[in-house]
């Protein structure tokens, strides 16, 4: 867990066997003897507790202190009293600028009274309420200039107030002593900082190389053992935020947080908790709970919080050593090494506690022996991981082993297996063959059927298309066989004018007689009314015979069905076509709408697309037909239009639509919403299947009783191929 809670549950242990800390005696002075070395303070250090902390200098300067014992560093634990220390000074060097330091930098304030000759007092604070950069000296410790002349008795006040464990080793020195020592404790920690980066970088190389969540949680405990003694030492408010009083302050509580989190994780995925022990590892989520309360207590209260994570902390290592305990006796191998990791801070952590209570020399030794167990925890921790790695490796290869045992046992089992089966195979082949030769004599003899079927559908559409044909031919020659017996009669009479007009001319009468004879004749025939019925009746014949050569045209272009060729074609002409040879079906009982677009000629197999749009157009006549019994009122919107590289055509109709329910089937073959023996069913399959030898789409848009829509997509250009002659094009 969090390096400070291992140390408040000796301390508090030891605390309360302590007895009699302070000893009232006569005032004695701290004698400045040496300008060349710091002087670590233990004797003569008076000592008063202001209990409620709203005390004044003025008010503490008249009360009694108790003298600390000598030869002991203060040390106070943690406590809400605001401490004032009075230290009675006597310089017998011949230096008079001297630097006061406390080497204690989680301390919240200090103030530093002085009392002049003239009774003047000068009052100089430090703390982690004011930004780093007020303090005199660029060090995490609080350090105070103090002006003593030579032979000059002095007395210094400090105020002291802490959320934290009040420990106060006090040096007095020169400005370059002071210096010197403060660069020495930046040169250790510079140290152990560049130790843990080194294993956290270390740690992260191997995490990429073996994808292992373990390494992820260890390099973030790395970082939190780091970030934690430099919270304790004072670098973190020095480096990392030197102009936040408010995270200065509480990080004493979000750090052990942060810390005790990745501790936490770190011991359950690199000792599987879950799944080596399931119900003690509900406990250690249960100290996570009581974590994020002791967070909260602190952001309210530090002085609260700081105890509960404390004791959360002290009774929650307990109870993972006991987890760790319960995993190594199961076997589990890395258990060991996490066991002798965590026993060895616990000794570090008991050496920094009897150090505390001076039962041990407060050295430099003791005074970095929390740095030197936390980088030996670590190291022996990350041993640990690799021999973690080395136990799946070698349990892998033993899995492969046996994996390649029971591969060469399931070969031997199949080889067995397939001498036994090769019978039954053979059987089976056997059986299969005589089968798939049904399969294949019915499925000859359904390609036959469809193909009946099918050419029944050409033959329905060529009879309904002949009838229609002559139809439309039957009425211009109708016409025109009419006209030719009035013509006849006609030319007849003209021939009969030619000859009376002849007989006249050659009579022997005066040319005025002759032509009176002439228009006599003219008004008995009715000669302009003749020439008027003559012009009629050429029209009408030529009439007749132009609609004829346009049904022939039109035959010519729709007879293409067979064509195996892709051509350039006019779709507008195509359908233009089809409707002409439709046109019977209609006449002036159902409205065409025709809205061609501009459309470029597209490669296509022309025939079929007609076919295609006789089935539909023939469809929606149907449609429209049976909702209005053959009366008026139906109508049919074609449209072309282009976008892309795509042409798209429309065929709409009013007529009786086709319900929801059986619109996805509609192009499947044989199916038809037409009773029985009215329709084979395989119309609109074959405009499906030639949509989609054109690689195009068909699409359905209908509502019962409101009519129907096909929209079909064709590309433009099927297959990059030569372009015929304006010869082929239609």
């Amino acid at each position: 867990m969090n390096r400070n809670f291992f140390i408040a549950f000796f301390f508090n242990f030891m605390i309360c066997m302590w007895s009699n800390v302070f000893a009232q005696s006569d005032t004695s002075v701290i004698e400045l003897n040496s300008a060349t070395e710091p002087q670590l303070i233990r004797e003569n250090v008076y000592l008063y507790k202001d209990i409620k902390g709203n005390r004044s200098f003025r008010d503490i300067i008249t009360e009694k202190f108790e003298k600390y014992q000598d030869g002991q560093i203060i040390n106070l634990g943690v406590t809400e009293a605001k401490i004032w220390l009075k230290l009675p000074v006597h310089n017998s060097t011949k230096e008079s600028n001297f630097y006061l330091m406390l080497q204690q930098s989680s301390i919240q304030e200090v103030v530093m009274y002085t009392i002049s000759e003239q009774g003047e007092v000068s009052a100089d604070s430090l703390g982690k309420y004011k930004p780093f950069s007020e303090r005199f000296v660029y060090s995490p410790d609080y350090i105070f200039p103090v002006k003593i002349r030579k032979d000059e008795n002095k007395e210094i006040f400090l105020s002291i107030s802490s959320n934290d464990q009040l420990q106060l080793p006090i040096y007095f020195g020169t400005e370059k002593v002071i210096l010197q020592k403060a660069s020495s404790k930046n040169l250790i920690f510079g140290l152990y900082a560049g130790a843990v980066l080194i294993m956290m970088l270390y740690n992260f190389f191997i995490s990429t190389s073996t994808r292992d969540i373990s390494y992820a949680f260890y390099i973030l405990y790395i970082f939190s053992v780091g970030l934690t003694q430099a919270m304790f030492q004072g670098y973190a408010f020095m480096y990392l935020w030197p102009n936040s009083p408010w995270l200065a302050n509480y990080s004493s509580i979000i750090i052990p947080f942060f810390s005790g989190i990745m501790t936490i994780g770190f011991i359950k995925t690199f000792l599987h908790t879950r799944q080596n022990t399931p119900r003690l590892d509900k406990g250690i989520n249960l100290i996570v709970v009581l974590y994020i309360v002791g967070l909260i207590f602190g952001l309210y209260k530090i002085h609260y919080g700081v105890i509960l994570l404390q004791t959360m902390a002290s009774l929650g290592s307990l109870y993972v050593l006991f987890v760790v305990e319960k995993i190594r006796r199961k076997g589990y191998r890395p258990a060991i090494f996490f066991l002798i990791a965590f026993s060895l801070f616990f000794l570090t952590v008991i050496i920094f506690v009897l150090r505390n209570f001076n039962i041990i020399q407060y050295n430099t030794l003791t005074a970095y022996i929390l740095e030197i167990g936390s980088i030996l925890e670590i190291s022996l921790l990350s041993f640990a991981l690799a021999d973690r790695i080395n136990f799946y490796r070698k349990e892998k290869e033993a899995s492969q082993l046996q994996a390649l045992k029971i591969s060469q046992e399931n070969a031997r089992i199949i080889r067995e297996q397939n001498l036994l089966l090769e019978t039954e195979v053979d059987k089976r082949t056997a059986d299969l063959q005589r089968s798939n030769e049904s399969l294949n004599e019915a499925m000859h003899n359904l390609k036959q059927a469809q193909a009946h079927l099918v050419e029944s559908e050409k033959l329905a559409s060529l009879g309904m298309l002949t009838a229609g044909i002559a139809h439309e031919i039957n009425n211009p020659i109708n016409f025109v066989t009419a006209n030719v017996k009035p013509l006849k009669r006609d030319i007849e009479q003209i021939m009969e004018t030619v000859e009376t007009f002849e007989k006249i001319g050659l009579l022997q009468i005066e040319e005025h007689e002759k032509l009176g004879l002439f228009k006599q004749y003219k008004e008995d025939i009715d000669f302009e009314y003749l020439k008027e019925e003559i012009q009629l009746l050429l029209k009408g014949i030529q009439e007749g015979a132009y609609r004829t050569a346009e049904i022939v045209k039109s035959l010519r272009i729709f007879s293409r069905v067979d064509e195996d060729d892709l051509k350039l074609a006019d779709l507008n002409l195509g359908i233009e076509s089809t409707l002409v040879i439709l046109n019977s079906m209609f006449k002036e009982r159902i409205a065409i709408d025709k809205n061609y677009g501009t459309i470029p000629y597209i490669e296509c197999f022309p025939g079929k697309l007609n076919q295609v749009f006789l089935n539909l157009i023939t469809n929606a006549i149907h449609a429209i037909d049976e909702k209005f019994k053959g009366g008026n009122g139906g109508e049919i919107i074609i449209r072309t239009y282009k976008s892309d590289d795509l042409v798209f055509i429309s065929i709409k109709d009013n007529g009786t639509g086709i319900r929801e329910e059986v619109q996805n089937k509609i192009f499947d073959p044989f199916f038809t919403t037409k009773d029985v023996g009215e329709g084979t069913g395989l119309g609109l399959a074959i405009v499906a299947q030639t949509i989609a030898k054109h690689k195009g789409e068909i699409e359905l848009l209908s509502e019962a009783g409101l009519g129907c829509e096909f929209i079909i997509k064709i590309p433009i250009i099927q297959n990059p191929i030569t372009r015929l002659d304006d010869e082929n094009r239609l």
